[in-house]
């Protein structure tokens, strides 16, 4: 199994930048597209980000413009480089990846969420 654990969450005041990132670690074969969802109070799950493999990348338009997705494959690890932050930012940030298992198995691990308070 595979397990996702995002770090990074906490309190920024409007227009402030946070970093977050999520390592995964287990035994599996590989790590394929990796993505950032968010839940904010009162409203459905939103995907904010995904970066494939080869790196390509793609944005909610919420976020297009001031969050950036990128990923260290030696390391398994995504990260979510948020600028501009606004109060409708705020939310539980999830990371999500395609994982494969060593016997070929495939399914998507979920990490645990990280608190992203925008506030001043």
């Amino acid at each position: 199994q595979v397990q996702l654990v995002e770090s990074g969450g906490g309190l920024v005041q409007p227009g402030g930048s946070l970093r977050l990132a999520c390592a995964a670690s287990g035994t599996f074969f590989s790590i394929h597209d990796m993505h950032w969802h968010r839940v904010a109070p009162g409203k459905s799950r939103e995907l904010v980000a995904t970066i494939t493999t080869g790196g390509s990348t793609n944005y909610a338009d919420s976020v297009k413009g001031r969050f950036i997705i990128s990923r260290d494959n030696a390391k398994n690890t995504v990260y979510l480089q948020m600028n501009s932050l606004n109060v409708e930012d705020t939310a539980v940030y999830y990371c999500s990846a395609g994982v494969v298992l060593l016997g070929g198995a495939r399914y998507t691990g979920w990490g645990q969420g990280t608190q992203v308070t925008v506030s001043s």
